[in-house]
């Protein structure tokens, strides 16, 4: 047996779900499944994870007893350009989910991470692809350090295990199937993006305190103000000018002012 199942609202809605012993990456298999003839909501588990990926082609380590989970989602009837908002709908799904599992003190990190402590507890990956025909879906890639933390990482990074929780991948993974549903409910195809965007806030990292992003040779500095409707961090410069960011590293607090 997998231990692994879906909860009952995904199960209303459709979703399915395959796990599998071990694989390169989810997401992967997730975009393999869509090129052939797969259209979702599919759910796609590994135990262990060899060749997993961030984003910028990162390499993302996956240990048995952490979650690994990615969620082929079909978005044929989405602007094109609200598809992109789907990573804030997976950011708040599992800020819920940790929170449903009893997990509290976790921050959303823009774009793609979730902290504990200012140290990395989980990543989130989005990869879109496009059939013949006009099919379009994204999915959606989660990795959580629940019972392991890696190492030889260069950032600090955590685990629910060494936070002192004894939350389960499988346990958690139930309750992201089923916040996934409420927080896409809540986006309505990127016509609700404003409510998800207010969800997302409430709970991110460095709101108010410095930021830095680097993006290519180009550093942005100055406290992170808020994101915008499109997405965007927004910075607030010394001089009270906004700049918005589409994507770039980034450092929040004395990290920022290090960086």
């Amino acid at each position: 047996m997998s231990g692994y199942g879906l909860g009952v609202r995904a199960r209303e809605q459709g979703h399915r779900l395959h796990v599998h012993d071990r694989l390169g990456s989810t997401n992967t298999e997730a975009l393999e499944s869509f090129r052939a003839g797969e259209s979702g909501p599919l759910w796609v588990v590994a135990h262990r994870q060899e060749a997993g990926r961030g984003r910028r082609g990162n390499a993302w380590a996956s240990e048995p007893g952490n979650l690994t989970a990615s969620l082929l989602w079909p978005v044929d009837d989405v602007e094109p350009g609200r598809v992109p908002t789907l990573g804030f709908v997976a950011g708040v799904a599992l800020s819920e989910a940790l929170k449903a599992a009893g997990v509290s003190g976790v921050h959303l990190k823009w774009p793609n991470d979730v902290l504990a402590s200012g140290a990395k507890l989980a990543g989130l990956l989005l990869e879109a692809e496009a059939r013949p025909g006009g099919r379009r879906a994204v999915v959606m890639g989660f990795g959580v350090n629940v019972a392991v933390t890696p190492q030889g990482l260069p950032y600090p990074a955590t685990c629910l295990r060494q936070m002192r929780y004894d939350t389960r991948a499988e346990d958690l993974f139930v309750h992201l199937t089923d916040t996934i549903v409420d927080a896409a409910r809540l986006w309505d195809c990127g016509r609700g993006f404003e409510r998800i965007r207010e969800r997302w806030i409430a709970d991110a990292a460095g709101i108010g305190a410095r930021v830095s992003v680097r993006t290519g040779d180009t550093l942005v500095q100055g406290i992170f103000e808020t994101i915008d409707g499109a997405g965007r961090l927004v910075v607030r410069s010394e001089d009270g000018t906004r700049r918005t960011v589409t994507a770039g590293e980034v450092h929040l607090g004395t990290a920022a002012t290090a960086a």
